[in-house]
């Protein structure tokens, strides 16, 4: 194994491993090391060593970055493989600063600003939208192109598409109405093609985000090592031609189904081109039995994909336990379901519980409820806000909507008796300690 190999194998080690710290640090860099990867890009020894000094804690993000920038300006020879390598790098730097914070503007400005930020110091036209028509030649469309946006409508359509999410109700779907949807959110706003450079890279981090701000545990690591399968899955999506080729989800779908639900199909690009051999005609969902599935709540974990035979091509009945929204936190549910569709200060959400002890509800019910996305706050930038108040998240409507209105797809050993009944303060705690 090479250097570079090597490094790899020791972000594995973390993952495996490390501190939760320095697990959440080495999703990250992996991350934005794997997402070079849709532009042919691969970073260089020096930005994994430095990675890994901030996973160690030795150094933070922004002195990482700063090292980056430092090591290309002190250097003298430039070369094409050079160029190559300082774009991946500098990239990478940016998007694992971009992946540390939680901050997102959604909006056309927030979306040029990803790209204003991952590309920084890389592109002359960071965070500019593209001034010309482009078509590019794709392997898995056998050399055809897909249909990109006009260049004179890039701002519109870009803001419409935004608009039409911001709009979009998530109340009442299943796991896979979620998937199906963000899906096509994704795929539809890559497809218009804002930047002449760094679109799929940029449509990455800026999914990402919005899917952390709606309370998902996004598992970065299928970006790291999927990033090409990523890139071509929205490229089969929004895909047609005259020929009878018609846009096809299910790659793309398929995906966020593992990132989001901890499926396990085969993310390998060579079930993606279009008219396959036959061998590579059905895309397999591996399915290793022992393995754990990365549900939500919990901290990604790095994930092998082995089959457990060369034969294994059968869909794997879904799980309860993968599903997104299930929590076996009697405290979390509680909290759900008294906000419901409503915001409540810590004071309300106390008085309907019954509790009297700010710092225990605080500690035991409203932390883990928001750390793992189940809640948030009116005013995430102020948490001290005056009047602050909490409420639900797009997870947090999920799981309140499984509660009250699909009881039969919850475990019986967080099922509660007749939730839609539950009234009164008496009744809630009675009904949950049944």
């Amino acid at each position: 194994m090479g250097k570079s190999g090597q490094l790899y194998f020791d972000f594995d080690t973390y993952l495996r491993q490390g501190e939760p710290s320095q697990r959440e640090k080495a999703i990250v860099w992996g991350t934005a090391i794997g997402l070079q990867k849709v532009d042919g890009l691969e970073t260089s020894a020096y930005l994994q060593q430095t990675a890994l000094k901030n996973i160690e804690g030795e150094i933070t993000i922004d002195e990482a970055k700063e090292l980056v920038n430092a090591y290309y300006i002190s250097r003298q020879a430039h070369n094409e493989d050079n160029e190559d390598k300082e774009e991946a790098d500098r990239v990478a730097a940016n998007i694992a600063k971009l992946l540390s914070s939680n901050t997102l503007a959604f909006s056309f400005f927030g979306y040029t600003q990803v790209h204003r930020n991952i590309f920084e110091g890389v592109f002359k036209h960071a965070g500019q939208i593209r001034d010309y028509d482009i078509t590019k030649r794709e392997w898995v469309l056998r050399g055809d192109t897909v249909n990109y946006m006009y260049a004179a409508d890039l701002q519109r359509a870009v803001e419409y598409d935004l608009e039409q999410e911001r709009m979009f109700d998530y109340g009442g779907l299943s796991s896979d109405e979620i998937i199906r949807h963000v899906s096509r959110f994704t795929a539809n706003l890559w497809q218009i093609h804002a930047f002449c450079e760094g679109n799929t890279r940029t449509t990455a981090v800026f999914v990402i985000q919005y899917l952390r701000s709606m309370g998902f545990s996004v598992n970065n690591e299928i970006f790291a090592r999927h990033s090409w399968y990523f890139r071509n899955a929205m490229v089969r999506y929004v895909y047609k031609n005259n020929e009878g080729v018609m846009p096809e989800p299910k790659f793309l779908e398929r995906f966020f189904s593992n990132m989001l639900l901890g499926e396990q199909w085969d993310l390998r690009n060579r079930y993606l081109v279009i008219n396959p051999p036959a061998e590579y005609a059905e895309q397999p969902r591996l399915y290793t039995p022992t393995s754990t599935i990365n549900t939500p709540a919990s901290t990604p974990t790095s994930t092998t994909n082995t089959p457990t035979s060369s034969q294994d091509t059968e869909p794997v009945p879904p799980q309860v336990s993968g599903d997104m929204f299930h929590t076996d936190n009697k405290n979390i549910r509680k909290i759900v379901n008294i906000l419901g569709q409503e915001s409540l200060s810590i004071k309300e959400m106390m008085n309907a519980v019954g509790l009297k002890d700010r710092k225990n509800f605080i500690e035991y019910s409203l932390t883990p409820a928001i750390s793992t996305g189940f809640v948030r706050m009116l005013y995430p930038d102020s948490p001290r806000h005056p009047k602050q108040k909490y409420l639900l998240t797009v997870k947090g409507i999920g799981l309140y909507n499984q509660l009250n209105n699909y009881p039969e797809q919850i475990p019986n050993k967080s099922r509660t008796n007749d939730i839609t009944k539950i009234g009164t303060k008496k009744e809630f705690n009675k009904k949950e300690n049944e």
